[in-house]
């Protein structure tokens, strides 16, 4: 807990924190703008366009949690600044306790909303696919993508995030050889794109009879969902569509039927698979609308004005250098290499605790 003095004493620079994050916000032409979709939402014939009001809405989503995020700042300022002179006119003690609470939830909701200003790329607010590959290490890296994958889904649960499986792909023996799912939720892609390339696990292997120390790979790949208004132009003669049959749950109807799709594009040979859906038609909309998204990701990484000019196996893409280290084995440390972030509590990382290393790659703004 912060000592009630050290509280006093941070105050005046609480409130310049404050109009420093008001300015970078922009809040007040945010405000404004928030105004402005509001009453164009109330007007007649708001909903004719339905395309055009949803996207307006949706914007109006983001912009009234960047308001509202700092209102309720200067709300839970005020209100430590008013508990404060209380506590010093009655000599009250007893209000101690939630002074600090509340200064200290202050801190935390003030960095959140600040690291919310970093999230100004183009893509940021957009919802995510996520696909994770188990590396070198045999099945222990398996082992290791299906940990990974526990982990993201924990971390979305925290976030109020919705997630969603499109391909799975087990082991016979343990683990998964990959997986691909998507997370909804406001500046999804913003906060995981920096989770892209290789991870890295040490530990004693529970596969191995001699309890040996192994090390394994996966890598995480992040793309973001584009718009349907983007037009994304793909020669049809420049993909193969192939149908297998499902693997794993999904019900009796998906696993007689071979309605599992896989999308290859034969120009940079990004594959897309899915096969969750009820039905090929849909497991198809959806390949199709991944593989979009992963060549605009491309195109616009690579700074092509064309699809056409993509070329070469892009099939490695996620495998770059190595940007994480989760050590279990012989001490506990999980270590960012980009930003040497580090938690000593291995298990609260896996648990989905991984908003500290997040947030420092993103405040590197590289």
């Amino acid at each position: 807990m912060i000592e009630l003095e050290q509280i006093k004493y941070e105050m005046d620079g609480a409130k310049a924190a404050l109009a420093e994050l008001r300015s970078a916000l922009g809040y007040d032409a945010l405000a404004g703008r928030l105004a402005e979709i509001t009453s164009e939402s109330e007007r007649d014939g708001f909903w004719d366009d339905h395309e055009a009001a949803q996207k307006l809405l949706k914007e109006r989503k983001s912009v009234e949690g960047k308001v509202k995020g700092y209102d309720s700042l200067v709300a839970e300022l005020d209100d430590v600044e008013v508990m404060i002179s209380l506590a010093d006119e009655e000599d009250d003690t007893s209000l101690v306790p939630e002074i600090q609470e509340g200064y200290e939830k202050w801190n935390a909701d003030i960095e959140s909303l600040r690291i919310r200003t970093l999230l100004g790329d183009e893509y940021d607010p957009n919802n995510a696919y996520v696909e994770i590959n188990a590396g070198a290490g045999g099945t222990d890296a398996q082992d290791w993508a299906e940990m990974l994958l526990r982990m993201y889904f924990r971390w979305a649960e925290r976030r109020g995030y919705k997630t969603k499986m499109l391909d799975l792909q087990d082991d016979t023996v343990a683990g998964i050889k990959s997986a691909r799912f998507f997370v909804e939720g406001e500046y999804a892609y913003g906060y995981l794109k920096n989770e892209q390339g290789v991870h890295r696990i040490v530990r004693i292997s529970p596969f191995d009879s001699s309890s040996r120390r192994h090390t394994s790979f996966a890598s995480v790949a992040v793309t973001p969902e584009i718009d349907d208004d983007i037009n994304i132009e793909i020669n049809p003669d420049d993909i193969r569509v192939d149908t297998f049959r499902s693997s794993g749950a999904g019900g009796q109807h998906v696993n007689k039927t071979d309605s599992a799709i896989r999308i290859t594009h034969l120009p940079t040979n990004i594959v897309v698979t899915c096969q969750n859906e009820r039905s090929q038609h849909q497991n198809k909309d959806v390949a199709m609308k991944a593989l979009k998204s992963k060549l605009y990701e491309l195109a616009r990484k690579e700074q092509k004005e064309s699809l056409d000019e993509l070329k070469g196996d892009y099939g490695q893409i996620a495998w770059g250098s190595q940007i994480r280290s989760y050590v279990f084995h012989p001490y506990s440390l999980v270590k960012d290499h980009r930003t040497n972030a580090e938690n000593g509590n291995v298990q609260a990382v896996m648990d989905g605790d991984i908003d500290l290393f997040i947030n420092e790659k993103l405040k590197q703004r590289d």
